[in-house]
């Protein structure tokens, strides 16, 4: 096992009815002014919008609405939110939604506390400080509520980068599992996708995993397929989309990288370009792109497929994990190809130069040049 320096400074409250506790919370915490960032619609029609306004009134806080962040986040909206926050006077940023108003609200939290562009915090400047970040989460993925992580894409020059700070972890995260009864069954499909992939990658990239590690990882993917298909067939089966929110936030929250040597994320690494380039659904693109890296990979990596094989689908070889998954996407209703997608093969030569820019990024371009990434888009 490596050494490791572990961290996490988020206070994660989960349960039913928890999102009623908001007002108290930010009151206690000596917030006054919050600015409320939130997606389309969603929480509008739910109520839960009006719901915790009222929680805020009643505790004397302050809020302004800034709505409308994209299931792929935005820089132009992003800046937008930051000169709002700015204009309002806000100490506190209050984000309602899943991972991708989440991992906004990180990137406003950061730029309006240093007085900075939100651009430059994803290619050159360092975080020094944020406004503190407030969740209530209604759509389980990306354990962006208990992680310092965020994603946001520059629409001008078609970049998909992100960055990581101690200062960009939520204070406090709510999950209410209730929340997420209303999501789209297509939003909580891909959910499910990006949930797994996060530590599938760990799983089959890693050059040394300490066995508690091994079963760490099996024992998340194994309960997100289990409370997928249990959630795809009763919408409101609680004590799933309880289970489900509690893995997602696990499977990226550094847990399960504690220990573990020489990992890598290709699959993300690729999937940036295919939301940068056409904004597909990001679980949607890594369900298209991991069967064909799997495919590519199958020689360099079969040791790890062959355990995924054994493991988690009582099959023998890399070649039958790698059906194996691939069906069980097809079953919950995930694209598996590019043309799924509604992406032309002939697309593949610019997708592939425009993830070649986060492979060198991400230092990963020993492994994953060009003419690989384009290897990998073929076979999708």
């Amino acid at each position: 096992m490596e050494n490791f320096d572990y961290y996490n400074p988020t206070r994660l409250i989960n349960g039913k009815g928890k999102e009623k506790e908001i007002g108290t919370i930010l009151s206690e915490d000596g917030i006054s002014a919050v600015l409320i960032l939130y997606g389309k619609n969603h929480i509008q029609k739910s109520g839960l919008l009006d719901e915790t306004i009222k929680l805020l009134e009643e505790n004397n806080i302050r809020y302004t609405l800034f709505g409308g962040v994209s299931s792929n986040p935005v820089l132009s909206h992003a800046q937008a939110a930051v000169i709002h926050a700015k204009k309002n006077k806000v100490n506190a940023i209050l984000a309602i939604g899943g991972g991708s108003v989440v991992d906004e609200g990180k990137a406003i939290a950061v730029a309006t506390k240093m007085d900075c562009e939100v651009w430059d915090l994803y290619t050159k400047t360092k975080a020094v400080g944020a406004l503190p970040l407030y969740v209530i989460l209604t759509l389980s993925a990306t354990a962006s509520e208990m992680n310092s992580g965020t994603v946001l894409t520059n629409e001008q020059t078609k970049e998909k980068f992100s960055f990581s700070s101690v200062h960009a972890f939520p204070k406090v995260s709510i999950v209410a599992p209730e929340l997420t009864y209303s999501v789209p069954s297509n939003y909580f499909i891909y959910s499910a996708v990006d949930a797994l992939s996060h530590v599938l990658e760990v799983y089959l990239t890693a050059e040394t995993l300490p066995n508690i590690q091994k079963r760490f990882i099996e024992n998340i993917i194994l309960t997100v397929m289990e409370t997928t298909e249990r959630i795809s067939a009763d919408p409101k089966d609680y004590d799933a989309r309880a289970e489900f929110s509690l893995a997602a936030t696990w499977a990226l929250n550094s847990l399960s990288t504690l220990g573990v040597k020489k990992y890598s994320f290709p699959n993300h690494m690729i999937e940036h370009s295919l939301s940068a380039l056409y904004n597909v659904p990001h679980g949607a693109g890594l369900a298209v792109v991991i069967p064909a890296w799997m495919k590519w990979g199958e020689k360099k990596y079969r040791e790890n497929l062959e355990r995924l094989a054994n493991n988690i689908f009582q099959l023998s070889t890399s070649l039958e994990a790698i059906v194996a998954l691939e069906n069980w996407f097809k079953k919950i209703g995930a694209p598996t190809r590019l043309a799924d997608l509604l992406i032309d093969k002939n697309d593949i030569e610019k997708i592939a130069d425009n993830a070649y820019l986060t492979s060198r990024r991400w230092r990963m371009t020993e492994i994953y040049s060009q003419k690989v990434i384009t290897d990998i888009l073929q076979l999708a």
